[in-house]
């Protein structure tokens, strides 16, 4: 146990080839691992590569061709295509009165037609293998709750999960895809939202968990969702979120019995 995360027992993964996109780092780097960790073939793709060896193909997710042919040659190399856990997204800070149209355009296409993208063409392979396969997207709370600085970003998050339930109905039974809503996560880059690592911690105090997720947190929910023992879900959501945010009312409360 480290920082409060289990190392994953055995879900029945091992051997089965997982594409993550954006893998190389953040949240899908902590994804590959825990998968790797499980036995399990993660294969990552991302615009430039990572330092952990993995197998890696460079993929613009948004580019319907270069996604074909990444796909392909997964295919070509393993023989199948288990797994896909849509990773890459984000968006930088921007009001939406001072984005530009053009701004928020590859925003939305990065964090929910580059999904579907993706989703499309693993299910073309998936639906044709006997054991189908599983896709997992990766939301954020973002897409539940105002999202001021990141409207496009949080506007794009839930119109995934609402892809997510749709594509589950569409593609059942061969084809399961459930999505994770992830709250805060630790990574390399989080000081770029919460500054220094007291700002961070300061973050993290407001969650009733007590700190930020780790992305091996936001792994092992994807994992689960991957394995055969999910095999009766599709079309569901995990939070993964450590309890939310408290109230603001709780705060601003001067009742005596406030929490």
């Amino acid at each position: 146990m480290t920082n409060g995360v289990h190392s994953p027992a055995n879900l029945g993964l091992a051997g089965k080839t997982i594409l993550v996109t954006g893998g190389v780092r953040g949240v899908g780097a902590g994804i590959a691992q825990v998968l790797a960790d499980l036995g399990a073939n993660p294969v990552v793709c991302a615009r430039r590569p990572g330092d952990d060896g993995r197998e890696f193909y460079p993929c613009d997710v948004r580019d319907s061709d270069a996604v074909a042919e990444m796909i392909a040659a997964i295919v070509a190399k393993h023989g199948t295509l288990d797994g896909v856990v849509n990773n890459a997204g984000g968006s930088p800070f921007a009001l939406a009165a001072d984005a530009s149209d053009n701004y928020s355009r590859k925003i939305i296409e990065l964090n929910l037609i580059a999904p579907l993208i993706v989703a499309r063409a693993a299910h073309q392979v998936m639906v044709n293998q006997p054991d189908g396969g599983s896709i997992v997207n990766v939301s954020s709370v973002s897409g539940h709750r105002p999202s001021p600085g990141t409207a496009a970003y949080g506007a794009a998050k839930a119109g995934m999960d609402n892809l997510t339930e749709s594509l589950a109905v569409e593609w059942a039974p061969a084809v399961r895809v459930n999505s994770v809503i992830c709250g805060p996560v630790h990574t390399e880059q989080s000081h770029l939202h919460y500054g220094d690592d007291d700002g961070i911690a300061a973050v993290g105090a407001t969650i009733p968990m007590g700190r930020l997720a780790l992305p091996e947190d936001i792994g092992n929910a994807v994992a689960f969702f991957l394995s055969p023992m999910a095999s009766f879900i599709t079309g569901s959501t995990v939070t993964v979120h450590g309890g939310g945010e408290k109230p603001a009312f709780l705060s601003a409360a001067n009742a005596d019995n406030k929490a």
